[in-house]
């Protein structure tokens, strides 16, 4: 049974995490505001929609930014205790600072569960609609990417030609047995293109020996085609597959989809892990953050403990970079990209820990 101190505990706790989430969902909301006006300056759309598109980018931004947003609420919870002398309460009931540690760390632990099964499929719904909306009022929202069990489909529209693209797969800069049907603006078909390798590494791609079929005519040559295209193999790669915007499900469908193509799922396997591992991490930056603010002396400013953790926060968001791009480039194994900071993080936890109860 929850004792009326834990209560208490866990209710200031929560809202110190309710007023930084606010805090720094208004931030980015007046950051991201910025950006979409300048998007939107040139369209014909409605006053309101910044704001609404803006609203709806918010929370996945937010996401990136939970960890960080649980260390700097853990301070503001120890800084208030301390201040009002609340911390006696744990001496009082004969408790010790672990007791305080172990119970934050369990809250930031159920609330990484309630980020994982309500707070990231929201979120990744509204990153979808977002997504597509940006996709209708974008200067390039004429050509489209769809992958399916035919391979790579492409609809690009180029001086005033509109080509319907169909490629087996795509890798090392290369689409394989590639057909192209090129139409006019009235869907009227002129040509078909058929090449087993075309270059696309830039926007101007290299049709290498392509059979041209026009007029009911076949027209083999050794020459090789220059096409332009607002794609590149970057941009087929990347571009359109934001993965913040499909849920945990639709990942491990997008996976499927990838592995039967022959491409890469690395990034999508990244995702879900970071994703799946938000609970420990939640509950490791509390730990730390405890830690912290335990072993400060008590006559330092507040702005001290704020910049203290916001530099953590900076430091530790490097560090969770520089080994995803570690498992992305194949340096490491991606899952332990994902969970060598979380173990490094948990080292340190458990040295803090362990004299904790002499502070």
């Amino acid at each position: 049974m929850i004792k009326t101190y834990d209560k208490y505990f866990i209710r200031l706790f929560c809202k110190k995490l309710l007023l930084i989430f606010l805090v720094f969902f208004s931030l980015t909301f007046i950051l991201t505001i910025f950006e979409e006006i300048t998007f939107f300056n040139e369209t014909q759309s409605k006053f309101y929609l910044p704001f609404l598109i803006a609203m709806m980018d918010v929370p996945t931004t937010i996401l990136e930014i939970f960890p960080f947003i649980l260390l700097i609420s853990t301070q503001l919870f120890f800084l208030e205790i301390i201040k009002k002398k609340e911390n006696e309460l744990i001496k009082i009931n004969n408790l010790n600072n672990f007791y305080l540690v172990k119970l934050l760390s369990i809250c930031a632990f159920v609330f990484g569960i309630l980020v994982i099964t309500i707070y990231y499929p929201f979120s990744s719904k509204l990153k979808f609609i977002y997504s597509d909306v940006k996709n209708i009022y974008s200067k390039d929202g004429k050509y489209l990417k769809h992958y399916n069990e035919n391979g790579l489909w492409i609809k690009d529209e180029i001086d005033n030609h509109i080509y319907i693209i169909n490629a087996s797969n795509s890798k090392d800069n290369f689409l394989n047995d590639v057909f192209i049907s090129k139409f006019s603006t009235e869907f009227i078909l002129i040509e078909n293109i058929f090449s087993k390798k075309i270059d696309i590494s830039s926007n101007n791609w290299v049709v290498k020996k392509p059979i041209i079929f026009k007029n009911n005519n076949q027209i083999d040559t050794k020459e090789d085609l220059i096409l332009k295209s607002h794609f590149d193999f970057k941009k087929i790669n990347n571009t359109f597959k934001n993965l913040n915007s499909f849920n945990i499900f639709q990942l491990i469908d997008v996976k499927k989809e990838n592995e039967l193509l022959g491409y890469s799922s690395k990034d999508i396997d990244l995702h879900i892990l970071k994703i799946i591992s938000l609970p420990l991490y939640f509950a490791i930056m509390v730990i730390i953050s405890s830690i912290i603010m335990f072993n400060i002396p008590r006559n330092k400013p507040y702005i001290f403990h704020i910049l203290l953790g916001i530099l953590l926060s900076v430091v530790i968001y490097y560090i969770n970079n520089i080994f995803n791009i570690f498992g992305l480039t194949n340096k490491i194994p991606t899952y332990l990209s994902v969970f060598f900071p979380i173990i490094i993080l948990s080292i340190i936890s458990s040295i803090g820990l362990i004299r904790i109860n002499e502070k």
